[in-house]
């Protein structure tokens, strides 16, 4: 069986369940543990009833050592910090042989058991960003993305894991400092500092709205492929990661912040599927007499006006960041009209 821990909160709920769905499609013989940072969420996710769910409340999860940093923190940078944390509370809590941290806003196409058999005799598997040159920032935000990390329950496993726990809770801010970056830039060295560290190898594996241009995508039989633009080879898309994809409540949704260039089969294939189906989870949820916005939708709507404000803001500030390190012209002549869609559009 697949161990798999992750952590959301009532904003992403409805994200959580389709990664819960997704793994359950791909007929993967698995179990999901899902920290839940608000009561609501818990709450809900306790009442499902899965037997392939466990869902843990916030309150029992914390410990002294994460409670002293949380005020100094903000909610981003706090689960950020708790990462290292979930995955070695599954271990210890439920005695997992091993246990894979994975993000909620992705989802998987195939059966991920593809990508542990990589593994051979490896104690830690973790995913490179893969940035398109555009995108590149793993000068600043790492060479690998926290989004998929596999640790075993042993000596090399839990040496690594431990210590990532230790430097988190020493510090996890959103910002650069001395060559750190969150959780993320810890990350750069292990493949020297650990023994028995894998890199994620399969192409299918880690496809996000910052390296998904490298690819050509097709639907055969309801099946993404993908082929690399410039190899040509094919492999059958293992999971996305949806970063940044942002609803609003005035009928608008935004793709992965406006801030990548999506192909339209990119856009088709996977982004509308995807949004349908948050979408439709949502009004479940929330018919079921559920009190918060599952989709983390703004409770005000922010008009045309001031979504297009927020937009030329966010690219700004990330620019100054470094973050877009490249200026685009496309950038602002596009990416606002191609990234964010009414969702009576998308229905």
């Amino acid at each position: 069986m697949l161990n798999f821990c992750t952590l959301f909160d009532s904003n992403y709920l409805s994200r959580g369940l389709e990664l819960f769905e997704s793994l359950k499609k791909t007929k993967t013989n698995f179990h999901l543990y899902v920290v839940a940072f608000d009561d609501a969420c818990y709450e809900y996710l306790k009442n499902l009833n899965k037997t392939e769910l466990t869902a843990i409340s916030l309150s029992d999860f914390e410990d002294e050592k994460l409670k002293q940093v949380k005020s100094g923190r903000t909610t981003a940078e706090y689960c950020w910090t708790c990462t290292p944390s979930i995955i070695l509370y599954c271990i210890e809590k439920f005695q997992l042989p091993s246990c894979t941290y994975v993000d909620a806003d992705m989802i998987f196409y195939e059966n991920p058991q593809v990508l542990f058999d990589e593994l051979n005799d490896k104690s830690i598997i973790i995913s490179e960003h893969r940035y398109t040159r555009d995108y590149d920032v793993s000068a600043t935000h790492g060479i690998y993305c926290v989004q998929f990390m596999y640790f075993k329950n042993d000596q090399n496993g839990l040496n690594a894991l431990t210590w990532w726990r230790d430097r988190c809770i020493e510090w996890c801010f959103a910002y650069l400092e001395d060559g750190k970056f969150g959780d993320q830039k810890y990350l750069d060295d292990w493949t020297e500092r650990f023994p028995g560290v894998h890199v994620m190898q399969n192409p299918g594996g880690g496809l996000a709205p910052w390296n998904v241009q490298q690819y050509f995508i097709e639907d055969k039989n309801g099946r993404p492929i993908i082929t690399d633009k410039q190899k040509g080879t094919q492999h059958p898309l293992i999971f996305f990661h949806f970063h940044g994809l942002k609803f609003y409540t005035d009928d608008k949704v935004a793709f992965c912040g406006a801030l990548y260039e999506l192909d339209k089969d990119v856009k088709e294939i996977l982004y509308f599927p995807y949004i349908r189906l948050l979408l439709n989870t949502g009004e479940q949820v929330i018919r079921s007499g559920f009190k918060q916005n599952p989709q983390g939708a703004r409770q005000t709507s922010p008009g045309s006006g001031k979504v297009l404000l927020e937009y030329i803001k966010n690219v700004i500030f990330l620019m100054y960041k470094g973050r877009l390190p490249l200026f685009k012209k496309s950038l602002f002549m596009t990416s606002l009209h191609d990234h964010i869609y009414k969702l009576n559009g998308i229905k």
